[in-house]
């Protein structure tokens, strides 16, 4: 009998992952806890916008630390969908999500960019950064939701396509609910600019993750 050796990955990192997102969560939550608790009751009311985003930074550490738990918990479940539509490729599965993660910060990063210079363009900094500020804080809240699907596919149910498909579509629907919420507080301005509205929709909110997801082919 010729033995094979065979080469099993381990999936620790996964788990330090994880791990990462909580302490991101913890240290939040111990620094900023009013902040916090206003941000989890978003579903609820608007008092985290009313309260807390009055000056709109994008930059406040608060934002950045929930912002780091979005990359991670977006980056590993769009790994378990490539690694569960592939389960035969040979890539490094933790090198695949660290090129998953720069690829998502620096689309981000690029599309943050562009906004910004639409805003200075047509003179809307304020209402941009407004939306903006808006946009970052659903995503941010998103991926806490995101991250909860990870531990479930992660440790208690096996992952299949078709149960990815429907985790999903669950988060573009709730996205697409958090998109309508932000162009809510500037409906009066949509209506009067409409066509350059469908031409922004169009271009940066769905073109970047068409490409994005080409990218990840």
């Amino acid at each position: 009998m010729q033995y094979v050796e065979r080469y099993t990955e381990s999936n620790d990192w996964i788990t330090l992952s994880l791990v990462v997102c909580i302490v991101l969560f913890s240290i939040a939550k111990y620094f900023f806890p009013r902040r916090f608790d206003e941000f989890v009751l978003l579903p609820l009311n608007n008092k985290y916008f009313l309260v807390q985003g009055k000056n709109h930074d994008i930059k406040h550490p608060f934002n950045l630390l929930l912002f780091a738990t979005q990359v991670i918990s977006i980056s590993l479940f769009i790994f378990l969908f490539i690694k569960t539509n592939e389960p035969s490729s040979s890539h490094s599965e933790s090198w695949l999500f660290v090129q998953i993660c720069l690829i998502y910060v620096f689309f981000i990063a690029i599309k943050l960019t562009i906004e910004k210079i639409i805003g200075t363009i047509f003179s809307i900094d304020s209402l941009l950064n407004s939306y903006l500020y808006q946009k970052l804080s659903y995503r941010n809240l998103l991926a806490i939701g995101v991250f909860i699907a990870n531990l479930i596919f992660f440790y208690a149910i096996e992952p299949t396509l078709s149960n990815l498909m429907v985790a999903w579509g669950l988060i573009l629907t709730l996205n697409c609910i958090t998109l309508f919420y932000s162009f809510k507080t500037i409906g009066n301005l949509i209506l009067s600019n409409f066509f350059y509205f469908i031409l922004y929709l169009c271009t940066l909110e769905i073109a970047p993750y068409v490409l994005l997801y080409m990218a990840l082919q």
